[in-house]
């Protein structure tokens, strides 16, 4: 037996009596179970002494499990550091108190880094934390749309058409987690597995605008339960127009951010394999999250490798691995948000964790609920996205780009394009007010057989001018297609848009 100190010259031996091996196993069986004392692998020439790993061998060893551990935390932290800087996004605008609460009362625009937001809908964004407040009610108004999500982005439950209010508004009791002690007779119950909880609702705008603030002025309520006799007013808290950010970071800081979850968060909220990763990176409950210089370096580098995993996992999915069903069509670019509409990301057994389809969702968009993912004939809404071109190639803001809508768009309501920053996945900010079109804002020009091509393009191709979404030379974006009220042709895809076509 060997016994060797880092650092140090000194080996000490014992010597013991040689092991004679089983003349009943083969060669083959000690080859399987031997180590060799060198081996050649992607990190590099690894040494052993009859198996025992030199000092190098385990440094170099070490520096692998780090980073290939941060780079593993960074893909499952998504989530967390995400909606915790939806949230933080929030407060910088002063939207902290549960009264407190940010509204896009002229819309959604470029000036906000927000993960794929629309310019069509009215997002009321309020934030609580149960651990300063308690038990906390939402008392929402009738025609919201929206969830609940936790501080690990999961769905927790629904507010509107698809909760149990059923679109009529009503009373919500948020409970913090482990809570014991009387639930009120009059609540919709939520429990919460976390202290900080993301609300989002959507509201109908088919009135205007005024008249859609005007509901969540009078009717949206929020407070503590232990408030209820005397609740705050409402505060509400503008966003339209102002700059500020929402996306969690791709550098250094990510981890940070993570931290920031991790500690303000009960330990149930992950499950102790998560829990163990983040802690194998320095990120534990109860402890200081202190890299020294050397892990600051190998994390600082984990996740320029998780960000471009990450980007590449969105835009080139891995359909013959585990990424079947992220197409909306199986001949087409365009993808779905939710892999196989699926917005617990556990496979059809309910039991199998996929991480990539986790990704897939995170990293451009928020707000999970399965009415998100579920369409209805004539309501709600549906997305289609396209990151990459009819070839598979990704956008280049410097080129001109077409896709053709054939006649008869099947929705109820009204269809859109947004094109986004490749880099923030958040509105691109172009010299339009918005980087968008829609059947309603605009007036797209039909073809004379009535289908409707769209371009996008730096500048508008001549005779064009209606149907036309700026893009940057300098930068790269992606597009999505919502259909607001989708009608059956749509949903059995016997109506489909053609690719995003570079033209020539």
């Amino acid at each position: 037996m060997i016994k060797l100190r880092f650092g140090s010259v000194f080996v000490a031996l014992l010597v013991a009596a040689p092991m004679v091996a089983n003349s009943e196993v083969s060669q083959e069986t000690i080859d399987s179970i031997s180590t060799p004392n060198s081996v050649e692998t992607s990190i590099g020439t690894l040494k052993f002494i009859d198996g025992a790993p030199l000092p190098e061998t385990a440094e170099t060893v070490y520096d692998y499990l780090d980073r290939s551990r941060g780079v593993d935390a960074f893909l499952k932290g998504m989530p967390a550091a995400s909606v915790h800087m939806l949230m933080e996004g929030a407060h910088s605008l002063g939207a902290v108190e549960a009264h407190q609460v940010m509204i896009f009362d002229k819309l959604m625009d470029a000036n906000s880094l927000f993960l794929t937001g629309n310019s069509s809908t009215m997002y009321v964004v309020p934030d609580l934390d149960l651990e300063r407040d308690g038990p906390t009610v939402v008392d929402a108004p009738a025609g919201a749309l929206g969830a609940f999500n936790d501080a690990y982005f999961r769905y927790t439950g629904d507010i509107g058409p698809a909760g149990p209010d059923k679109g009529k508004g009503g009373k919500y009791l948020i409970l913090p987690p482990g809570y014991e002690g009387e639930v009120p007779e009059g609540y919709f119950v939520v429990k919460s597995p976390s202290y900080r909880m993301w609300v989002f609702m959507r509201m109908n705008t088919s009135d205007g605008l005024d008249a859609a603030y005007k509901n969540v002025a009078d009717n949206l309520k929020i407070y503590p339960l232990s408030q209820a006799n005397n609740p705050p007013a409402l505060e509400l808290i503008s966003a339209s127009g102002k700059s500020f950010n929402t996306v969690h970071a791709n550098d250094f800081h990510f981890y940070e951010e993570l931290n920031a979850v991790v500690q303000k968060e009960p330990l149930d909220l992950l499950d102790a394999e998560t829990r163990g990763l983040f802690a194998s990176i320095g990120i534990e409950k109860g402890k200081p999250f202190a890299p020294d210089a050397r892990m600051k370096e190998i994390l600082t580098d984990a996740v320029a490798i998780g960000n471009a995993a990450a980007r590449s996992v969105v835009w080139y999915p891995r359909e013959d691995v585990n990424l079947q069903g992220v197409r909306s069509y199986d001949d087409l670019n365009w993808v779905l948000a939710f892999v196989n509409r699926n917005v617990f990301f556990n496979e059809e057994n309910g039991k199998t964790m996929n991480t990539d389809a986790r990704v897939t969702f995170h990293y451009p968009y928020t707000a999970v609920t399965p009415a998100m993912a579920t369409p209805r004939e004539g309501t709600g809404s549906d997305y289609a996205i396209a990151f990459v071109d009819a070839d598979g190639q990704p956008f280049d803001g410097s080129k001109t780009y077409k896709v053709t809508l054939p006649p008869n768009v099947p929705v109820n309501n009204f269809w859109s394009f947004t094109l986004y920053d490749s880099q923030t996945r958040s509105m691109l900010q172009t010299d339009q007010d918005l980087p968008a079109i829609d059947s309603i804002k605009n007036h797209p020009v039909p073809n004379s057989d009535g289908s409707i091509d769209i371009y996008f393009a730096p500048q508008a191709p001549e005779g064009r001018e209606e149907n036309w979404v700026q893009s940057v030379s300098s930068k790269s974006f992606f597009t999505i297609l919502r259909m607001y009220g989708p009608l059956k042709p749509w949903l059995d895809q016997t109506w489909r848009p053609t690719d995003v076509m570079l033209v020539e």
